[in-house]
């Protein structure tokens, strides 16, 4: 599908370099500003740098990919050609953040005799390379090697892989549910592997954010730090020789045995960017489009049935309905509730979750006697609600087109898949197939237990969310040793650089740092009740759930009016302020309205807004701020409305793990 309004400007010549005696083995390319150079060198190894008006960024590092028939593409590969272009057009993004994205890049295309191009591109946020097959014939990719040299011993937010392991095999599998260790980078456990994004902090309040994206067929990128030195090196998970059904209620596929390769490739075979970008403040990283830019067109001829929206969900407040004459649980009485809960405040979505279909059988055709899903499936249509349900990996891969076909047939507009837990090249494969067998039959996909985003939701639409996220669903059963504020503030500058979040907000309990207990059935959040609320604003999430039970958002209408009034999808962002771990400002417009919200982390906050986003004209606000006793009453927060001064300038106050919601319109 090619965007419109599209102006492509194409020119190819050769790099202004060739006056120089080395001209043939070192290429320069320049963002659109010219604040941006990559020196790329070809001698018997292919390296770059990177340098941003005058700093060094990336010292030279190696790239290359090994073969199985012993070629390395990057090690004595003999040039054919260089050409350069230039490109500017306008992406129209579908469920995204911004409806229109500028995409403009100077593009450096390296053709090699030994059959691979190598490409650079240079935006005026960072620099992408990837390889790219020009065989005509299916390639096996035994290794790949990306380093990434910093010029001294910088302090980098580090996402390990959670959980404890024996080994660096034993943690390719794992949930991709991370906190973050602020640490130098000659600190790096060399034993744990830790995943993109990573941010690493350089001076003059510069970052890197390493990420990748165009992710197919091929296995994520691990980071790692083996030697204790200055560098990041990358790591992969060798693609799978055996599987046995096993894990989470037997719904897991786990690896026994891998092959001494990572993926098998098709012929012209595209590899994934690396992605090194760079930022000159912290609130850039809030708010970057280099992944989604990165990604492969959409593939769907018609995506107009992908509805995004908000759910009303039941695991974490653990179906937890009262004043009402039947028990709670997971039964047809209770989800009708739901139902009637999300009609009545025009929620677009109620989910089933865990429970629906009989336990550890891992098929989704046999449903629990407690749910009548016809009955529950027509009822929800009367009431202008969707069903979407909840499916385990296996039982879901098992079955594939035959539980699509089955259940879009029923009415039921997608599905959560849960607990893949991999992304070796087998599991990364599934996600592709998944998303396109589930457009064919018109539902929308949320991969929860699953690795970053890369890209695909640009590729397929119709996958509208994506876990990999330190969520709120850890406050059940964690109290105070986690520090969730903090990762709040975090995660927005790194893991969203990446695409949308399924977080999974809306706790209208509300707890202090010294008052939060991890309760599984009366599950509370850190931080305030406004923070809760900027959540549905800073949050990237197309599809975008209310966790608490309809009970407690009945007692607390306010704030139900506001979540469910806040758009999913956006025409326009704004990062206004922010520094890692320690707080964020963001504004989002949606037709005329704009809606502004901030957290901070456990520092009380006094943050200075300038509100000039808005252009001309008189503008009012529904003000949702933290009370007087918010330090010690989480949930204390004061509604009002305020008139936007005209010089533009206000100053929002947070509580300790506080946060400010806005919704903005013109008189």
């Amino acid at each position: 599908m090619r965007p419109k309004n599209m102006r492509i400007i194409l020119t190819t010549f050769l790099l202004a370099l060739t006056i120089c005696s080395w001209a043939q083995k070192r290429y320069q390319l320049k963002s659109p500003d010219g604040k941006l150079v990559a020196s790329i060198s070809l001698n018997d190894k292919i390296s770059y740098a990177i340098t941003h008006q005058g700093d060094t960024i990336l010292k030279p590092s190696v790239l290359n990919m090994s073969l199985d028939n012993g070629t390395v593409w990057g090690k004595n590969s003999q040039l054919k050609n260089a050409k350069t272009n230039t490109h500017h057009q306008q992406i129209n993004a579908l469920f995204y953040k911004r409806n229109q994205i500028d995409d403009h890049y100077n593009e450096l295309v390296l053709s090699f005799k030994e059959n691979f191009n190598l490409i650079f591109r240079a935006y005026n946020e960072g620099i992408a390379y990837r390889f790219v097959s020009t065989s005509d014939k299916a390639i096996t990719i035994k290794n790949e090697e990306a380093v990434f040299n910093f010029t001294k011993d910088f302090n980098t937010y580090v996402p390990y892989v959670k959980g404890k392991f024996k080994d660096i095999e034993s943690q390719y599998f794992n949930s991709f549910e991370n906190e973050y260790t602020y640490t130098p980078l000659s600190k790096i456990n060399a034993d744990k592997l830790a995943f993109s994004p990573m941010v690493v902090s350089l001076d003059h309040g510069k970052k890197v954010c390493l990420a990748e994206a165009d992710l197919e067929s091929y296995p994520g990128m691990y980071l790692t730090n083996t030697n204790a030195s200055t560098s990041l090196q990358s790591n992969f998970a060798p693609y799978p020789t055996a599987t046995q059904q096993g894990g989470h209620n037997e719904l897991q596929q786990l690896v026994t045995a891998r092959q001494p390769y990572l993926a098998k490739s098709k012929a012209k075979a595209q590899f994934p960017w690396r992605i090194v970008i760079v930022s000159t403040n912290d609130k850039q990283l809030a708010d970057n489009d280099m992944v989604y830019k990165l990604a492969a067109p959409s593939r769907l001829a018609d995506a107009s049935w992908v509805k995004p929206g908000k759910v009303a969900w039941e695991w974490w407040n653990h179906w937890g309905i009262s004043n009402v004459d039947f028990e709670a649980g997971i039964n047809t009485e209770t989800y009708q509730a739901y139902i009637d809960f999300a009609s009545k405040n025009k929620i677009e979505y109620v989910i089933l979750d865990e429970g629906w279909a009989v336990n550890k059988k891992a098929d989704l055709f046999q449903v629990v006697p407690e749910i009548d899903l016809k009955k529950l499936i027509a009822h929800a249509k009367a009431k202008n609600v969707g069903i979407i349900l909840w499916a385990g990996y296996y039982a879901f891969e098992r079955d594939l087109e035959k539980v699509c076909k089955h259940y879009s047939e029923m009415g039921v507009k997608g599905f959560k898949i849960d607990f893949m837990d991999r992304d070796d090249q087998q599991m990364v494969d599934f996600h592709y197939r998944a998303a396109a067998i589930a457009a064919k039959y018109k539902l929308m996909l949320d991969f929860h237990g699953t690795y970053k985003p890369t890209g695909i939701n640009r590729t397929y639409p119709n996958v509208i969310n994506f876990e990999a996220v330190h969520g709120l669903e850890q406050m059940k059963w964690t109290g105070p040793e986690l520090d969730q504020v903090t990762y709040d503030v975090t995660f927005p500058f790194i893991r969203m650089v990446a695409g949308p979040i399924d977080y999974t907000q809306g706790a209208m309990r509300n707890a202090t740092k010294r008052t939060h207990r991890g309760i599984n059935d009366e599950p509370m959040s850190q931080g305030t009740r406004c923070r809760q609320l900027a959540q549905y604003v800073i949050f990237e999430s197309p599809l975008n759930m209310l966790c608490d039970s309809p009970t407690n958002y009945e007692k607390e209408q306010e704030c139900t009016d506001f979540i469910s009034a806040v758009p999913t999808v956006w025409d326009q962002t704004v990062a206004l302020e922010g520094e890692i771990g320690k707080y964020i400002a963001i504004a989002r417009k949606k037709a005329d309205t704009w809606y502004v919200g901030a957290m901070t982390n456990w520092d009380g906050r006094q943050l200075e807004i300038d509100f000039s986003f808005l252009g001309e004209g008189n503008y009012v606000a529904e003000l949702y701020r933290d009370g007087a006793n918010a330090n010690r009453i989480a949930s204390d927060y004061k509604k009002e409305t305020i008139t936007i001064p005209a010089n533009r300038k206000m100053s929002l106050a947070m509580a300790k793990g506080g946060g400010v919601a806005m919704k903005i319109y013109k008189k």
